[in-house]
């Protein structure tokens, strides 16, 4: 298995793969999704991390699920993390 070494950020898919296609503005997904503007434009420009409501939110109007927004968080998160956490001091527990 392969780990994800350069995930996108959520609000590059939103923007990219959902919004473009549909020449909607972040504005507009905005009051469908009845969030403060700022929360979507945020999240496109990468301000801020998704959240579980706005997560929710996007599942049930582009018909996907929570947990595909949720994990492209997760894996953006993980990428971030292994860039600036150092764990190379932690000696694996040993099997008994």
């Amino acid at each position: 298995m392969s780990l994800m070494t350069n995930p996108s950020h959520p609000g590059d898919v939103l923007a990219e793969l959902y919004l473009a296609p549909l020449e909607m503005s972040a504005i507009t997904l905005a009051s469908r999704l009845n969030v403060p503007r700022t929360r979507i434009e945020r999240l496109i420009k990468g301000d801020n991390a998704l959240t579980v409501d706005t997560a929710m939110r996007l599942a049930r109007f582009f018909s996907t699920t929570p947990e595909y927004w949720m994990n492209l968080q997760r894996a953006w998160d993980l990428a971030r993390a292994r860039e600036c956490i150092d764990v190379s001091g932690i000696k694996p527990l040993e099997a008994a």
